[in-house]
């Protein structure tokens, strides 16, 4: 599967159509829901919220594309000490951190630049690049138009697009800007959280849908989960 790449034009945030995970969808592409000893798997629910690190089995060129092959949070950032966070889909070119709480002297997710502050322990991709991009299988409770919130950060007023089931459905997406010249603590500028509520709105099918997450311009964001609700007419 080569996912596309679209037109650097902004577009406001609409309802726009798709289609059913069709067949010829389906024949191309072999990636699977992700799944391991704690987390047991299946496609991850809508309504409810799809975390962006339990992105599909299926390596490289099938489930993701990263720029390089390994992963920056688990056993690097995070290093390597036989934990399920610290060496969380270790072997993958995904960059896969977590929020941490509680640390002193200076703290991390938990600080006083966060607009919201994330749950603790939180899985995520980080170290984003544009022409990434991730795939996630979810299965969708109810036909019907459906509004993503979306829980990241972004040091550098990054863009990103969704495509359902190989199809573009948001066209470019501007993701503000989380950057705060008061943090005395440059490094900290990764770590300052917002919630984007209603980023997009999709119609979705009843059933098995595949969503794949592009990373378009900037990158340097970190994409935690898309929390889905349906729109009440």
């Amino acid at each position: 599967m080569n996912p596309r790449v679209f037109p650097l034009c902004f577009m406001a945030a609409s309802i726009l159509p798709t289609t059913a995970f069709s067949q010829s969808f389906v024949s191309q592409y072999e990636g699977l829901p992700y799944h391991d000893s704690r987390y047991s798997g299946g496609p991850q629910q809508i309504p409810g919220k799809v975390l962006c690190a339990y992105y599909d089995l299926g390596g490289e060129g099938v489930a993701y594309h990263d720029t390089d092959p390994k992963d920056h949070g688990s056993g690097e950032l995070n290093p390597a000490d036989g934990t399920y966070l610290n060496e969380f889909r270790i072997h993958e070119g995904v960059d896969t951190p977590y929020t941490k709480f509680d640390r002193k002297p200076d703290p991390i997710d938990d600080n006083p630049f966060d607009k919201i502050v994330p749950p603790a322990e939180l899985l995520y991709v980080g170290w984003t690049e544009p022409g990434e991009w991730l795939n996630v299988t979810v299965d969708v409770a109810h036909s019907g138009t459906y509004a993503a919130d979306f829980l990241y950060t972004s040091n550098r007023r990054g863009t990103i697009s969704v495509d359902v089931n190989g199809k573009d459905v948001t066209g470019p997406l501007q993701i503000a800007t989380t950057n705060d010249s008061a943090d005395p603590l440059a490094w900290r500028q990764w770590h300052h959280w917002n919630r984007a509520p209603q980023l997009f709105k999709v119609r979705l099918s009843k059933g098995k849908n595949a969503l794949t997450v592009h990373i378009v311009t900037n990158g340097n964001m970190n994409l935690a989960y898309f929390d889905f609700k349906p729109v009440r007419r």
